[in-house]
């Protein structure tokens, strides 16, 4: 069989299983994901169809931005915004109560990279939609990213090749994720979700106990969503497929700002690329840099979730990096290297730890106030150092696995496979006597 054919059928076979993959936990939902396929595909051949017309290309780019942007707002804000607008103009809006589909801000923001892409000349057309329906649905980094660039794997889709080596480093890389996942990131969200209760009921909590459950919550998001990037990368790398990092050790920062360039690599370069500088970036002075940043950051926060607390988070971060910016942290002074790790792991425990986790924003200010003992049931409680004292293990590894001695450990192949044979079977273990596994991420 010719190569061209056989590199056909193999992705033909791979976006029907992605489909069956989805379809198994979202049923009719996958023809939402169907259509986000064959528009963005027949708008992609639009584009390059009348390339040479700059007015109607235009016309189909902003089509294609209001009809993902539009599926995308009904399904994730809807109800957040016609809530906001009931409230302030006292009418009458229904809600549509939408279930929200598993990877809709995944899938919906690659299909218009691949749109944007073509637009651009960045990447060439792909006539082929069933080429098209397996970069955006492809099952591996569907429903949790990371946010694949058309442009990085056009060339990987129709010539990738599977090789022993590859898929031995995908194994390893996905039994990596997997350790994180089950060992790690569960095992902080049991205490973490605890305590949330007690602050969300107003019980009493102690600053110990807030203190632990903000750093827990911050370790708990770091590992949950970095372990199915590495499930995601590795499973890739058996399919022939190398796709780029997400993580590069952000619990390492030494400012918010280094903080978000190895936190969640895919989501803050897509913004930047297609949201900052064509607003203008930097370009533009101060001002506006500015307000793009404002902009980027407020809809930083709302792709994460239709709730408050996204949008204060997002604010948070905002206002840090504007601090630094004025006073030119990183640029024109520096921090002592132990003041800037705990300076950027203070300021991501306060964001995501307390924001970014509270239910409602009462609930995250009264969290605030107890980290400062406003309201709080002391200092010190029994419940949080029972807590410490029967996991002190699993703080150790998530404190040491945040870093780069993990990788440096893999160097050592024989110390590696040791190790990789040991959180593999460790895994299991802990997969078949586990039954709280909660996925963050499957909530955007």
């Amino acid at each position: 069989m010719p190569q061209q054919y056989r590199m056909l059928s193999k992705n033909t076979i791979l976006f029907i299983g992605s489909l069956v993959f989805y379809g198994y936990g979202e049923g009719w939902l996958t023809l939402l994901l169907l259509f986000s396929i064959f528009f963005n595909w027949l708008i992609g051949l639009a584009i390059h169809r009348y390339h040479n017309n700059q007015n109607l290309k235009k016309l189909f780019l902003t089509l294609c931005v209001l009809v993902n942007i539009g599926v995308f707002f009904v399904f994730k804000y809807f109800d957040f915004t016609a809530g906001i607008i009931n409230s302030v103009l006292k009418t009458n809006i229904p809600f549509l109560h939408l279930a929200l589909p598993i990877g809709i801000s995944f899938f919906t923001f690659q299909a218009l990279s691949y749109v944007i892409d073509v637009y651009r000349g960045k990447a060439e057309v792909q006539k082929n939609p069933f080429y098209v329906g397996l970069y955006i649905a492809l099952f591996p980094q569907l429903i949790a990213g990371p946010i694949v660039r058309y442009e990085t794997i056009e060339k990987q889709i129709k010539y990738r090749t599977e090789t022993k080596a590859g898929f031995s480093q995908g194994i390893a890389r996905f039994i990596t994720g997997l350790g994180k996942k089950v060992l790690i990131a569960d095992t902080m969200a049991i205490f973490v979700d605890r305590i949330a209760y007690r602050i969300d009921m107003n019980q009493p909590v102690s600053v110990l106990m807030g203190w632990v459950a903000a750093f827990s919550y911050l370790f708990q998001i770091f590992f949950d969503f970095s372990s199915y990037s590495d499930m995601a990368i590795g499973l890739g790398k058996m399919f022939g497929f190398e796709f780029l990092e997400n993580f590069n050790y952000p619990l390492t920062a030494v400012s918010v700002t280094d903080f978000w360039r190895r936190w969640h690599i895919s989501l803050t370069s897509w913004f930047r690329d297609y949201i900052y500088i064509p607003l203008g970036g930097n370009r533009k002075g101060k001002p506006r840099m500015l307000l793009n940043m404002f902009i980027v950051w407020l809809l930083t926060g709302l792709w994460h979730g239709a709730a408050w607390t996204f949008i204060f988070w997002g604010m948070f971060n905002f206002g840090l990096q504007l601090i630094e910016r004025i006073i030119g942290l990183g640029k024109k002074w520096q921090l002592p290297v132990l003041l800037a790790h705990i300076y950027a792991v203070l300021a991501g425990t306060l964001g995501f730890g307390v924001l970014f986790r509270a239910s409602c924003m009462s609930s995250a200010i009264r969290h605030f106030k107890i980290l400062i003992g406003i309201g709080s049931a002391g200092l010190v409680d029994s419940v949080s150092a029972f807590y410490i004292k029967n996991n002190w293990m699993f703080f150790v590894a998530a404190i040491i696995f945040s870093t780069a001695i993990g990788k440096k450990l893999a160097k050592n192949a024989v110390i590696y496979q040791i190790l990789l044979g040991a959180l593999f079977l460790m895994s299991i273990i802990y997969i078949l006597k586990q039954v709280y596994s909660p996925f963050i991420y499957f909530n955007f």
